[in-house]
């Protein structure tokens, strides 16, 4: 079974793909961010679903349903879209819409519709070719495929909404501003294109909530958990997790505390402590897919596969989320800081780490006169 799904939002497309696919495990869900790469498509393969946005880069979506009805009169189509006037519902009635959602959906109504009209799997699917070998595994991997695994109780948090349950998000970010995942995720998207409006760019979580709303941070979230649904971790990669999370959690802690103590906005320097350890986790996480295939890693290769691959993971992923340069430059001030135009921001990051590396007391020093905390 294939299902088109047609949105300019890569977050929200995405998200509607895991919902797909939560309910029809072996479909194949193909993603098209313009109308003529659709229809394009939709003329080359054969199409069980079709769910489309109205306003497109080139055209809007109502002509691609318009030429799909043409042709097909049992298909199911779906309209979601951020038009919400009765006019534009009326305007694609002739069309026999199976579905009308305005953006921000509740999810809960979706998977409801999603599991009324999709046709049932017919094919069995071939299971992926992943090598047997982690580092050649890993050195094949594309930037699309590089995440960050959720916290174990914000994915079960989350994954609560998925059955129907009304989630409370003020309750969700007590969990989300521990989760290195979903904060460079929904930072990632609120300085998208698809969101980003005039001012400064987002670098904290809270101020990323506020500017893509209450409704679509616990969609785009729950597009995270959905995606991890599966995923399970062995001790010895836990332990490895558990270790990184600690040490940015540490220093989150410890550089809200010295903001604090400066009089500075101490919000994106707790992002940033946050993400530090992204290329890290990134590598654990990949290898927690690779040991779902039925591979097995031992601790030194482990340490390799660290060693030579979190460095550029975390540089491939801050690029693909677009996370701001502000925030890159606090990161990168954990570990050296540039050698000309320091920000008293990126001392504190520096001092903040100097601190709890325990690292000698008279770097320590230099760096408190450096934030004027000496």
């Amino acid at each position: 079974m294939r299902v088109m799904i047609l949105d300019d939002d890569p977050w929200i497309a995405d998200l509607l793909k895991q919902l797909v696919l939560s309910i029809r495990p072996l479909a194949q869900v193909d993603c098209f961010g313009d109308v003529a790469s659709a229809l394009y498509a939709w003329q080359q393969s054969a199409y069980q679903m079709v769910m489309a946005d109205w306003n497109l880069p080139d055209a809007s979506g109502v002509s691609l349903l318009q030429t799909i009805r043409a042709q097909d009169l049992k298909i199911p189509l779906i309209m979601i879209t951020g038009r919400s006037d009765r006019e534009s519902v009326l305007a694609v009635k002739s069309l026999r819409i199976s579905a009308f959602f305005t953006k921000p959906f509740q999810v809960s109504r979706v998977v409801e519709c999603l599991k009324a009209l999709l046709p049932a799997d017919t094919f069995v699917q071939v299971p992926a070719d992943i090598d047997e070998n982690l580092i050649n595994y890993l050195s094949g991997l594309s930037t699309h495929e590089l995440d960050l695994p959720l916290l174990a109780q914000v994915k079960e948090n989350l994954q609560r909404g998925f059955g129907g349950e009304q989630l409370d998000i003020r309750e969700l970010v007590q969990d989300w501003q521990h989760d290195p995942a979903l904060c460079a995720h929904l930072i990632g998207a609120a300085n998208s294109a698809a969101y980003h409006g005039v001012g400064q760019p987002c670098t904290s979580l809270i101020d990323a909530i506020k500017r893509l709303g209450e409704l679509t941070s616990v969609n785009l979230a729950l597009s995270q958990a959905l995606r991890q649904a599966n995923t399970q971790t062995n001790g010895l990669l836990m332990t490895c997790m558990q270790s990184y999370l600690d040490d940015a959690e540490g220093l989150a802690e410890q550089v809200v505390f010295l903001a604090r103590r400066c009089q500075l906005d101490p919000t994106p320097l707790q992002s940033a402590a946050l993400l530090h350890r992204i290329g890290e986790l990134c590598v654990l996480y990949q290898i927690q897919k690779w040991e779902g295939q039925g591979h097995r890693v031992d601790e030194e290769v482990l340490t390799h596969a660290l060693r030579d691959f979190a460095a550029p993971f975390a540089i491939k992923l801050k690029a693909s989320w677009g996370l701001p340069q502000a925030l890159r430059e606090l990161i990168g001030a954990i570990y050296a800081l540039p050698p000309m135009q320091v920000r008293r921001e990126q001392v504190v990051m520096r001092l903040g780490a100097a601190m709890n590396n325990r690292e000698p007391e008279a770097d320590l020093e230099r760096l408190q006169r450096l934030a004027g905390l000496a």
